[in-house]
């Protein structure tokens, strides 16, 4: 990706997600370059994931800003001003490579939580990703509450 390509890629937001505009933070560098590598499709998935977590973030009491940066070189999202939440990190699964992925700490209980929630909405990998497909409308509620689960898992009153 070239360094105009990448500054068009950073700054497309805000940006209108079923009808809702929703903002989040310049994005660094790295994390656009990460993401630039994933299939359109996916990609523009992934982009829609990341604004509802950074708007989840903002409108969940006692979450604090994100940090935002690369883990095993995928985007993940980390609430270390409040350490309210566990990281969220975004990709795809090598099982699912068409398919955009939410991944989630393999040592917590939110997938098993997800799944009994949102068996009829999402496929998941183990104990540690949802899986959404790229050719499918996002179902933004369900998403927010995965999202807001991970984010305030550290909370006593999300035990």
């Amino acid at each position: 990706m070239t360094r105009n390509q990448m500054a068009g890629f950073v700054g497309r937001f805000p940006r209108t997600v079923h009808g809702h505009t929703m903002s989040a933070p310049a994005m660094p560098a790295e994390v656009a370059l990460a993401l630039s590598r994933y299939p359109v499709r996916v990609r523009e998935q992934l982009l829609d994931i990341r604004l509802m977590i950074f708007a989840t973030a903002s409108a969940t009491a006692g979450v604090g800003a994100l940090s935002e940066t690369l883990k095993w070189g995928e985007p993940a999202y980390l609430t270390e001003q409040t350490r309210s939440g566990t990281t969220i990190r975004l990709g795809v699964s090598k099982l699912a490579p068409d398919r955009g992925a939410v991944f989630f700490n393999c040592r917590t209980n939110l997938v098993e939580n997800f799944r009994t929630h949102f068996a009829d909405t999402f496929d998941f990998l183990g104990n540690r990703a949802l899986i959404v497909p790229a050719s499918v409308r996002l179902e933004e509620t369900p998403l927010s509450l995965c999202l807001r689960m991970a984010l305030t898992y550290h909370r006593r009153d999300n035990a």
